[in-house]
Order: structure tokens, then sequence, then C-alpha cells
């Protein structure tokens, strides 16, 4: 166990497609939470060296500075080894020289930043407030206070977008140089105002052109595409993301949370209410031996190198061709066995769904 998930689910504004678990934030709510979140982590916590520690939301960063000595306080709880990736989740509006300070002290070397579009339309459908020449001046000031390691968030295939818009959010998010980019293209989730909205997302050839061209222009800017959607510059891919996407046990704490310990899979209850007054858990499931192998082919898959196929024969005893019909995929050519390894051709990741489909 070397990952921790913290979810802080305060905001002040409630984005249009957001369905992560989050509530404005209100004074009154926020330090019960957080005395909930203590007593959760002293609960289930036990002592493990953790290399990757990711703080994500909500907003971590509208926390005030009272709350934020709070929070990390409780946080100073976990083991970390001297070199954990220590990750804060930013909204762009909410970086200062103040928060800094914090974050600084209590030892994060990564923040991810909510960009998702500089173009006006497009923040106006997402309901945000993002500046070019203002994340030129925040993406500084996280360099002065020797916080290198960022990632920057961007969104695609919005409501009525064209791929020139894309072009353009894209050569901006470069020229802010992060060491990290995930990309996203806009999935209408049920409980979510766009939704409710009816409003329609870009239609699927259009979103296909979007994703290959992001994907052939980061690569062309020494970009690695290590998963699926996400992008990082060499020794920058996000240790606590592969850590999931390796099947690897990890620990989830706050509101809505989920985590993988002892081969139990759990889910956090979304009712805050139900959180602060300690029923934490809301479903626990104890993952057979399939039930394993099937999430290492489904998370290892989005990989760009795929599943090291001797690991897995470590770890369930069993050859992967004799329990999954990898031999037919690879005739087909939708799959790749190359030096011990198995992955998707690099020109099907984009279908990657339906070949898990004839896989599992």
């Amino acid at each position: 166990m070397e990952a921790v998930y913290i979810h802080i689910p305060f905001c002040k504004h409630i984005c249009s497609y957001c369905d992560f678990p989050k509530v404005l934030h209100i004074d009154s709510f926020v330090f019960d939470y957080l005395e909930a979140l203590k007593r959760e982590i002293e609960d289930y916590y036990d002592g493990d060296r953790i290399r990757s520690l990711y703080i994500g939301g909500g907003s971590p960063s509208c926390l005030t500075k009272e709350e934020r000595v709070k929070l990390f306080r409780i946080l100073s709880i976990f083991k970390l080894s001297p070199d954990c990736e220590y990750t804060f989740e930013c909204n762009p509006n909410d970086i200062t020289e103040d928060l800094l300070d914090d974050l600084v002290e209590a030892g994060v070397n990564r923040v991810s930043i909510g960009v998702e579009s500089f173009d006006e339309d497009n923040l106006k459908v997402l309901e945000r407030n993002v500046d070019f020449e203002e994340m030129e001046e925040k993406m500084s000031m996280l360099r002065r206070r020797g916080i290198y390691n960022i990632n920057l968030d961007l969104m695609y295939a919005l409501p009525n977008e064209k791929l020139q818009t894309v072009k353009k959010d894209l050569m901006k998010i470069l020229k802010l140089e992060p060491t990290h980019i995930s990309t996203y293209s806009l999935i209408l989730e049920k409980h979510t105002k766009l939704n409710g909205e009816g409003v329609m997302a870009a239609d699927e050839d259009l979103d296909r052109k979007m994703y290959n061209f992001i994907v052939s222009t980061l690569k062309k800017e020494g970009y690695i595409h290590y998963e699926i959607s996400n992008f990082a510059k060499e020794g920058k891919m996000s240790r606590h993301n592969l850590n999931y996407w390796n099947n690897d046990e990890y620990y989830g704490f706050g509101l809505g949370a989920s985590g993988y310990k002892d081969s139990f899979r759990y889910t956090n209850t979304r009712n805050i209410h139900e959180y602060i007054a300690g029923n934490y858990r809301i479903e626990e499931n104890l993952m057979t031996r399939k039930d394993q192998m099937d999430n290492e082919i489904m998370l290892g898959l989005r990989k760009t190198e795929g599943i090291d196929v001797n690991r897995f024969y470590d770890r369930y005893g069993a050859n992967i061709q004799d329990e999954y019909p990898v031999k037919e995929l690879i005739k087909s050519k939708d799959l790749i066995y190359k030096n011990g390894l198995l992955f998707i051709h690099p020109n099907q990741l984009y279908i990657m769904n339906a070949i898990l489909i004839q896989l599992i």
C-alpha cells in the first residue's frame, strides 16, 4: 500500500460538467468534515510507507488558510517516503502566494491545475473563468516556489466546439510548458447541469479527430503518451495514476472516495451528512481471482506499454493467453505482443472499449 487519495469535496462554484462528489464551500461544514476525515484515516490507515499522496476534489485549493492548516496537520499522520510524490489539485483562480506558502511547508511537490479551456465560448459552457495571461503568472509563481512538476487538464469535444478551438487551446497549454498534460473528452454525466439541459457533445468523428490531433501534437513536442488520456515529459509520469492502472492497492479517504485494500474494493458515501456522522463506506466487494484479472486487463491496457505478461503470471499463476482470447486480437492486430508486453495497437487506442469487450 504505497498510495493514498484524499477527497476534499468543497468548491466555490459548482461547474456545469462536474459529477465528482462536491458541495459548496460553507464554513460550518468544513471543520466537521475534516474531523470526520481525521477519524476515517485513524480507523483505516495501517502505517504503510506512502510514495504517492494525492489531494483531489472538489477544489482543495478553495480551503481557507485555517482550514488548510488543519488539513495538513491531519495528513501528517502518513509516513511519507523521502521521494513521495505529493500532489495537490488547484483551481487556477485560487493560486496565491499564501496558498503556496502552505503547500511548500507541507511538502507538496506536484500541482494539478484544472485549466480545461481558454476559449470564451467553452468557458461559458463549463461555467469556468480561466485567463491565459493569469495562468502564465500562476505558473511562474509555482516555479519560483520550487514546484516544477505541474499537470494541466485540457477538456475537448465540448458542445459546438471546432477542431480549430482545440488546436488553439493546446498551443496555449504547450506555451505554459507543464511537465504533464491530462486530456478529457467531455462526458455528459447524469447528475450534471449540462446533462439536465440536454446539451449535446461533439459527434464521434470530430471527437476522434480532436483526440488524434492531441496525441500527434504532444508526441512531436516531446511528451510521452503513456496512458490513453495522459502525457508526460521524461520521468514525470503520474506515480499516483500509474498505481491505479497497474491495479495496485491504495487507500481512498473522504467523501465518495474509493480504495482497494486486502483484495477488497470499497466506495465511500457521497452524502456529506452520512460521512460526517462516521458512516463512511457504502460498498465493499471482495475481488475474486477472476475479478482481479479482469481489472488487470481493463486498467493495464489503458497504458500504452500495456500489460507485462510475466507480472500477470506472477500475480495470478496463469498465462494471460489461457484466460483471455488474446491470440485472436493479435491476429487482427488490435493487440500487439512485443518484448513480454501486451498492448493495444496505437491506432486502436481510441476504440479501446470495443477491444476490452472482446477480451472480457
